[in-house]
């Protein structure tokens, strides 16, 4: 079996967030068991700027891709990685030159709809320059929605074999735009009853990918329920109820050759399950480097975007009450500029107890996971979340909302059994996280039932293992089913 996946971001390379990660683990989990795949980019201005430290080299190859009335041409690069295969990349410097990658503090791109129409298209015609014979294409998020549609109606001669299986990252980014930017996409009103891109007045390009593509998975159990409901489905939950018999939750995994305390060498010291003395190591380092006192009381780690769904607003709300319980907080993340001012703001008022950074720094993240007590993840919704999966393997305990993939990993610690990971809550309520939080504190102070769980959270296994074979199998069904 040949297997594409497409995606927009993907590590080494590019990430934005949680989908870079997961494309790059899995590909890597493929490599490592002899899986044949190939996964194909947009060569973004970083990674082009990149592109002598990893071997990225250009094809001499150029592909032709419509676009409305307008044919945008293409270039091909590729590189084989050791750990995670071989990459193809799409050049086209007007689309993808950019600082950012889909957006600037002003909002997305105005030509969002143009770029990744190109590149979805341009994924295809990229199929038939190579003379890949994929068998299936794993297409991620919106921004690959319309290679479904396209495999059904445009391509349909030139790929008749080909399966596409659409994983949902994240229902709250579908790629809507202007009804305009219908024209760009080549796909005649004439082939199809009713056009798959037209939501609302306007276009939808996750929609589009839910309805065509052969199979559809997101990132964990609870969350393929979740998404089948009005409070989850963003507006999408009638087509994702229509197509619920090819809807599959597949857990996200960790990289354990990357997420691993005992050999990481951006912490101050390393440690495991077994004998946790580094971990006081680094919690004194982490202390230092954020302007914090190094005094005993409970630290809790927040390393996120910066966003309303990540339920940011509950934790500004009682931050004095936190900070008066004698907790400290260090937070990493940017994102909606909202919330950035008030965490700025609480910051300048409890700075001895509160260090807030705008950004990301992959050394500081780590060090956060690994020096932090409590990991906070108090998401409105969380399709799978890969924070609470990192802080565990660090010894780091969860605080959680009781929503999607964190109701999968995390399970509420029971002190009479000593069984449990985390600390949960349900309403999506400032007073619950609060209860949630000071009930840690309590445990946190019994050393006994602290090391307990600790010891508990370390041992869970979130191998990417077991997440490759649920996806090998569902390509297998896939591509028997269509042909």
């Amino acid at each position: 079996m040949k297997i594409l996946i497409a995606s927009a971001e993907a590590v080494p390379f590019i990430k934005s967030g949680g989908l870079g990660d997961v494309i790059g683990s899995l590909i890597g989990q493929f490599e490592m068991t002899g899986i044949r795949a190939a996964t194909i980019l947009p060569l973004y201005r970083i990674i082009k700027k990149s592109a002598v430290k990893w071997g990225i080299k250009p094809l001499n190859t150029e592909i032709s891709v419509p676009l409305g009335d307008n044919m945008e041409k293409g270039r091909l690069w590729t590189c084989k990685t050791p750990d995670r295969g071989v990459f193809y990349f799409i050049e086209n410097d007007k689309f993808f030159d950019r600082d950012e990658l889909y957006s600037t503090a002003d909002g997305g791109y105005p030509d969002n709809a143009s770029r990744f129409t190109f590149f979805c298209r341009g994924v295809l015609e990229a199929l038939k320059t190579l003379k890949f014979d994929a068998d299936i294409i794993h297409c991620n998020d919106w921004h690959t929605g319309l290679i479904p549609v396209y495999l059904k109606t445009v391509y349909r001669h030139a790929f008749p074999h080909v399966a596409s299986i659409l994983t949902i990252h994240n229902m709250g980014y579908q790629g809507i735009f202007e009804a305009s930017s219908l024209r760009l996409t080549g796909i005649e009103h004439k082939e199809l009853d009713k056009h798959p891109l037209e939501h609302n007045g306007k276009i939808n390009f996750l929609r589009a990918g839910i309805l065509f593509s052969d199979a559809i998975t997101t990132v964990s159990k609870q969350y393929a329920k979740e998404i089948t409901t009005p409070e989850y489905g963003f507006g999408l939950d009638d087509v994702l109820v229509k197509r619920q018999k090819d809807i599959y939750g597949i857990l996200n995994g960790l990289d354990y050759r990357s997420w691993n305390p005992e050999i990481d060498t951006s912490l101050p010291a390393n440690f495991s399950a077994n004998d946790l003395s580094g971990k006081a190591d680094c919690k004194k380092n982490l202390q230092k480097l954020s302007g914090l006192s190094s005094d005993s009381s409970m630290l809790i780690g927040i390393v996120s975007r910066l966003s309303s769904q990540k339920g940011l607003d509950l934790a500004a709300e009682v931050m004095d009450k936190i900070i008066d319980s004698g907790i400290q907080m260090v937070i990493l993340g940017k994102g909606e500029k909202y919330y950035q001012d008030i965490f700025l703001d609480l910051e300048r008022k409890y700075s001895s107890r509160l260090s807030v950074t705008i950004g990301f720094d992959d050394i500081l993240a780590r060090r956060i996971y690994a020096g932090s007590d409590v990991f906070l993840m108090p998401s409105q919704y969380e399709p799978c979340g890969l924070g609470q999966l990192i802080a565990m393997r660090y010894g780091t305990i969860p605080v959680v909302r009781k929503t999607g993939g964190l109701i999968d990993t995390v399970s509420e610690y029971v002190p009479s059994s000593g069984k449990g990971t985390g600390f949960l809550f349900s309403d999506y309520s400032s007073d619950e996280l609060l209860t949630a939080i000071k009930k840690a504190n309590r445990l946190y102070g019994n050393k006994q039932h602290w090391r307990v769980i600790q010891k508990n959270a370390m041992s869970r296994g979130f191998s990417w293992q077991r997440s490759a074979e649920k996806y090998l199998a569902l390509y297998k069904k896939t591509v028997k089913k269509i042909n």
